[in-house]
């Protein structure tokens, strides 16, 4: 199943974002890519809010690699932007988030490619102009 978004603001990729919170669940593994400043986060902040009732504000995780969220279920937020090997999220232990009690969200899978298997989905965030957003999410 594909659906696709046309956003214009930071705003509606939040909503879009709050609404896709809707339809996940725990296990699920949500791979975000596009370019720098696509919307990546914002998409991720809309998540995290969403099941954490608005108590939550998601940041980017770029230095840390991986941001957990408290919220119902636990958000594993993951930013592979720096991640040059696939031995650097071997040893933060990262398929045990992956394969755990929460829902992970992963900004630059596209770093490690061939990492994840099929069983996820993909959302697609590319940078129509300054304020326009074309989101694109394969389930």
């Amino acid at each position: 199943m594909v659906e696709e978004y046309i956003t214009k603001s930071e705003k509606e990729t939040f909503a879009v974002a709050e609404k896709f919170a809707d339809s996940l669940f725990v296990g699920d593994i949500v791979l975000l890519d596009g370019d720098l400043g696509a919307g990546k986060t914002v998409f991720s902040k809309g998540v995290v809010s969403k099941l954490s009732d608005g108590k939550l504000t998601a940041i980017s995780p770029t230095f840390v690699i991986v941001n957990v969220y408290q919220s119902n279920p636990v958000v594993y937020h993951f930013d592979l932007y720096r991640i040059t090997d696939v031995s650097e999220l071997d040893a933060i232990g990262a398929e045990e988030y992956f394969y755990s009690d929460g829902i992970s969200l992963v900004e630059w899978p596209s770093r490690i490619e061939g990492y994840f298997d099929k069983k996820t989905i993909k959302v697609y965030i590319k940078k129509v102009s300054d304020e326009e957003r074309l989101i694109r999410i394969e389930r």
